[in-house]
């Protein structure tokens, strides 16, 4: 069951990643606006009020020369291990009343952290991209919710919100790069790997998405602490305020 489970979990990413690049080659390079970002009617978060940190959902591939994506176990350990340093240190930057959450307290809320990661995926399409994506009934909004999903974790921990961060990126390997020099001498470009994540903060008593931010790009590598660091405060750019 489990490696049944692993090839489905490699499936999804190889669909979201060839997505997510084609949308990213289509679209034009934005940034989102602070407005944009945050839910009707949030515009702060309490200095006294508990963020549940969830543990950073990380994982790095290789693209073989088809454009397969294989993870890379050591190269995920080495990133999650980057972008968790640099996550305390950014909340602590940012002033947050934080209560981070273990690895091993997190996989029991792991329905939860999955969930995250399809909404944040809906919330990338549609809103954050928007465009051709746009849902009208969402009227340009940031309004999406878990619903009473997330109330387990409030229970657990006691913690108002949550703040979720999801990144997968993939780089060229030797195989790949060659067939990117060969394929250009004919006129045809392929990709050498993509960038793609997510943060969410999420308000864990009504389920209500408060603050969303997304990276979709070919640049960057989590497998370094400096451009780690980058991308973790990429994603975080834009939080709200803590008064």
């Amino acid at each position: 069951m489990r490696h049944i489970l692993q090839g489905r979990a490699a499936l999804v990413w190889r669909w979201l990643f060839a997505a997510s690049l084609s949308v990213l080659l289509a679209a034009p390079a934005t940034a989102q606006t602070p407005s944009k970002q945050l839910a009707p009617g949030f515009t702060r978060l309490a200095k006294d009020a508990r963020v549940l940190v969830m543990p950073v959902d990380v994982e790095l591939f290789s693209l073989s020369a088809g454009g397969v994506a294989e993870p890379k176990a050591d190269w995920t350990s080495a990133a999650h291990g980057f972008m968790k340093a640099a996550l305390q240190a950014k909340t602590t930057k940012l002033g947050l009343n934080a209560t981070p959450m273990d690895e091993q307290t997190a996989d029991e809320f792991a329905e939860q952290v999955g969930l995250h990661a399809a909404v944040a995926r809906s919330i990338s399409l549609h809103h954050g991209l928007g465009g051709a994506w746009t849902l009208p009934t969402k009227e340009g909004k940031l309004d999406w919710s878990f619903g009473d999903t997330m109330q387990p974790l409030q229970s657990k921990t006691g913690a108002r919100y949550g703040l979720f961060i999801w990144v997968r990126d993939s780089y060229a390997s030797a195989e790949r790069k060659a067939a990117m020099v060969a394929l250009a001498l004919l006129g045809v470009g392929i990709s050498g790997g993509a960038q793609v994540g997510y943060a969410s903060l999420v308000d864990l008593d009504s389920g209500r998405v408060v603050w969303f931010n997304q990276l979709l790009r070919a640049s960057g590598d989590l497998r370094e602490h400096d451009p780690a660091t980058e991308t973790l405060e990429a994603l975080l750019r834009g939080f709200p305020l803590v008064e």
